[in-house]
């Protein structure tokens, strides 16, 4: 009995040490992050009042991009997607909407609302996919493509895209995005103007949950009414305003939106585009670019920047939330673990010395570490290994100051963006980000935990997050 409790003892005490580490890395690194981010936001939207994009809508300096939407049984979303993808403000662009196979009206009202007649067009793959079955176009709307083609998955869906891409440069988008007008623009704007070659731009999301859609754009910014949606609103906000912004400005991207981002075409061919060994296609071809790169001695960048809006939906409840981060963390664990040859390996810079550990401990390894962390707390003050008052300083503490960086995110909104223009919105924003790390934060940690176990377990299924339109009514 003394062994065991020894042992138990042991286990604990060097737990408690992890946990410790855990706390400390994580809350100073997002921390600097945050000061980065602060800094940039000023400097950004004081050089925003002297910039034009005019010189962006001009077609013969401007590339032209090639926009690429995948979809699968979208049929509550893809009509106001496509809609917004086809009234971008961006002087050459093409529209192609694949059809990964759908099994409900995705294909037919496609082709019912934009007239779309079966045509005969030449295929020549460079990138391996399922069978395509066919092609839709509507003469008088030259731009727009629709390809029906069997089912494949995300990956291989974006791979038929990018086969029938003639442009340098496409964009994937998710069927239930909403782009602003000139978003498209502002993510051409840093491949435009920096001197290092930018294969991948992206920009920031938000959720449109509660806001007003009239004609495929957002007219009037709101909050959605429920709690867990607007949980994620701040949620959305921390994530991209500090993680994404303080890591590129340190150059140690490895994350960038699948929902909306662009490419250089002819790179991600080179790497073997998209691939369907993970969950999270996305990130996986970001890490994948970096090695390509390091192994090509090929210098390349990868773009965050904060104007191109993207409006997405969020899940309405906890059943497709937990779709959702489960194969969101599943497929970061995948992606992490594929690519594990760039842990602490300087040979890619900033990426591979401080980024990728910190995905993989914080991100990663971090979800179970604190969730386990919870459950361990009880075990701890009845075996008498920390005092009960250090235990709820502990929490407290880190409590405190998860609502911290989350008031951080509403106020750099507020201050960069004013996205939510009504006084009690912001209000509404400032209170479930001080109470986001009560209850929303661990129920989030438990799904993120299910993610850890499914990939340790080698679970590969896509988890299909089902949206319902949750726009408010105009």
């Amino acid at each position: 009995m003394q062994e065991w409790t020894a042992f138990l003892t042991n286990g604990l005490n060097l737990f408690n040490l992890l946990i410790l580490s855990y706390f400390f890395l994580g809350n100073g690194i997002y921390t600097l992050l945050m000061v980065l981010s602060l800094g940039w936001v000023w400097l950004h939207n004081r050089r925003r009042a002297y910039q034009s994009l005019d010189e962006l809508r001009d077609p013969v300096q401007m590339l032209p991009v090639t926009l690429i939407m995948p979809a699968w049984n979208e049929e509550n979303s893809i009509l106001e997607a496509v809609r917004s993808a086809l009234e971008m403000d961006y002087p050459s662009l093409e529209v192609i909407v694949v059809d990964d196979g759908s099994t409900d009206w995705t294909l037919r009202r496609l082709i019912s609302t934009y007239h779309l007649l079966p045509m005969d067009l030449t295929y020549r793959p460079r990138l391996a996919t399922r069978l395509v079955r066919g092609f839709y176009l509507n003469p008088e709307i030259p731009n727009l493509l629709v390809v029906s083609k069997a089912r494949g998955g995300k990956a291989d869906a974006l791979n038929v895209g990018i086969n029938l891409c003639r442009t340098p440069y496409f964009s994937s988008l998710d069927a239930d995005c909403v782009l602003e007008r000139d978003a498209l623009l502002r993510l051409m704007w840093p491949i435009f103007n920096s001197p290092a070659e930018t294969v991948v731009s992206t920009g920031i999301i938000r959720i449109i949950n509660g806001c007003k859609v009239e004609n495929g754009q957002v007219v009037k910014a709101g909050l959605p009414r429920s709690l867990l949606e607007r949980f994620q609103v701040v949620e959305y906000l921390r994530t991209f305003l500090f993680g994404r912004t303080g890591w590129d400005l340190l150059g140690g991207t490895l994350i960038v939106s699948g929902a909306f981002a662009v490419y250089e075409r002819e790179i991600v061919v080179e790497a073997g585009g998209f691939q369907q060994g993970t969950v999270t296609e996305d990130l996986e071809l970001i890490v994948r670019l970096q090695r390509w790169a390091a192994q090509q001695r090929r210098p390349i960048k990868t773009s965050f920047t904060v104007d191109p809006v993207c409006w997405t939906e969020c899940p309405a409840t906890t059943k497709m939330l937990a779709r959702q981060l489960r194969r969101w963390q599943l497929g970061l664990c995948q992606t992490l673990w594929k690519h594990r040859e760039m842990l602490f390996n300087r040979k890619y810079g900033i990426a591979g010395l401080l980024s990728f550990p910190f995905h993989l401990y914080i991100e990663g390894l971090g979800a179970a570490v604190e969730f386990i962390g919870y459950l361990l707390i009880p075990l701890a003050i009845v075996l008498k290994l920390v005092p009960l008052y250090l235990c709820l300083l502990f929490i407290v503490l880190g409590l405190a100051y998860g609502s911290f960086l989350s008031v951080g995110a509403v106020l750099l909104e507020e201050l960069a963006h004013r996205r939510y223009p009504r006084t009690r919105d912001l209000l509404a924003l400032l209170v479930y980000a001080v109470f986001e790390n009560i209850g929303y934060r661990q129920l989030i940690l438990f799904y993120r935990f299910q993610g850890v176990l499914r990939f340790l377990t080698r679970f590969r299924q896509w988890e299909k997050v089902v949206h319902v339109g949750a726009r408010a009514q105009a």
